[in-house]
């Protein structure tokens, strides 16, 4: 009997991927991650505050539910493919209540396996190869990888702290205008950490239905707003419904990042045609997660006001050890991120690299987000005060802000 060495084909089969693959954005903070894990490896105590990854558990009677649910059999079967109805309502229902804003649970709202989700479906739903999208920069980087897999284009709208971090419409050229199809924006803001006021969005709507270009609002951070002021949304600006949506999710408000809820909300032709591709991709959430998310929406918000007041707690430490060292910066209004300058003499790279090596402090350069995003590194106050405090005293430690 002859063999077959499985060895004599190697180097004969090669397997070609598609060419979008290769047009694929670098992940940015993939190279972040192994940076600072190599530096834990090696021994160090090192303060992480590069990274968007909430350190507090889901609220107990969330977790409560899920485990109830999960022991019900009816939810051991495929959900239907756009939803239970339960947890459409609650959205709606949530949205009503924090904003005032009316949605239609059936038509004017799409449940997604997380935000990120539908931020990336979203250009290959409505975007041909060659058509172009506006972005924000600096701005969340998985908007690029949802147009490079649309094989689309992008126009970038920078966010300059003269401008309040807002992009300016009347910045942007009329040839552009007339090419754009969509555009993307996010407030409280990643990584700047601005909130939008409710006259932005009035603008906004008008500047999209002036030119034809659909909305998409990442409100990812909506319900964390400081100082007494929570965070507008995009949808409640008039007219809002018709010119786009927004995205929501579950991740930030009730730390429920591993849990991959969120919804895409508004116009009803877009919400759609986001179930119509999730229909080719899935076959819903699990129910149970459904249920324990409905609970979270429906029960009482003190653990989202508990949440928020944590944030500005540690947000007040953190600032306060970064007065004490010199390092002058504006507090957020809004999100769980800091944007502050680097120093005279540094990149927002070298200087990142330099507060980990040297103080073991990790956080993100700003020029991961765009090249508007050069000269600032993004902080998160994703760990206790003590941690942030000890944070900027290490910083202080290098002299660099004297």
């Amino acid at each position: 009997m002859k063999s077959t060495d499985p060895a004599q084909y190697r180097s004969a089969f090669h397997i070609q991927p598609a060419d979008v693959m290769t047009q694929l954005p670098t992940q940015f903070f993939a190279t972040l991650v192994q940076k600072v894990n190599r530096e834990i490896s090696a021994g160090h105590d090192v303060i992480n505050l590069g990274q968007g990854n909430p350190d507090t558990p889901t609220p107990p009677h969330v977790v409560q539910a899920l485990q109830e649910a999960a022991a019900n059999p009816v939810y051991h079967k495929y959900s239907p493919f756009t939803g239970y109805g339960f947890l459409k309502e609650a959205i709606a229902r949530r949205y009503f209540e924090d904003y005032g804003v009316s949605l239609d649970p059936e038509t004017e709202v799409a449940i997604l396996f997380g935000g990120k989700t539908g931020l990336v479906q979203l250009p290959q739903i409505l975007l041909n190869p060659g058509d172009l999208c506006l972005v924000p920069d600096p701005g969340y980087p998985d908007y690029w990888s949802g147009v490079a897999l649309a094989k689309a284009e992008m126009s970038f709208m920078p966010l300059r702290k003269d401008h309040a971090f807002l992009p300016d419409y009347a910045g942007i050229a009329e040839s552009v205008r007339r090419r754009a199809k969509l555009m993307f924006l996010n407030y409280p803001n990643n990584p700047t950490s601005a909130t939008a006021p409710l006259s932005f969005y009035e603008d906004t709507v008008k500047f999209a239905a002036e030119n034809g270009i659909v909305v998409a609002s990442d409100f990812a951070y909506g319900a964390i707003g400081f100082d007494g002021r929570r965070p507008v949304s995009f949808l409640q600006a008039p007219g809002a419904k018709e010119v786009g949506i927004e995205f929501y999710t579950l991740s930030k408000t009730y730390n429920m990042a591993g849990w991959r809820v969120g919804f895409a909300l508004g116009n009803r032709e877009v919400v759609s045609m986001i179930n119509q591709l999730q229909d080719h991709i899935y076959v819903s959430l699990f129910g149970g997660i459904q249920a324990a998310a409905a609970e979270a929406l429906t029960a009482s918000q003190e653990c989202v006001r508990e949440l928020v007041q944590r944030y500005e707690s540690r947000r007040d430490a953190f600032f306060a050890g970064l007065a004490e060292i010199g390092w002058e910066a504006e507090k957020p209004s809004g999100s769980f991120f800091s944007w502050l300058p680097v120093p005279q003499g540094h990149t927002s790279a070298s200087f990142a690299d330099l507060l980990l090596e040297r103080a073991k402090v990790a956080v993100a350069p700003g020029i991961g987000f765009g090249g508007h995003g050069e000269g600032y590194v993004r902080v998160g106050l994703l760990t206790s005060e003590d941690r942030l405090r000890e944070a900027a005293r290490r910083i202080g430690g290098l002299g660099l802000f004297a």
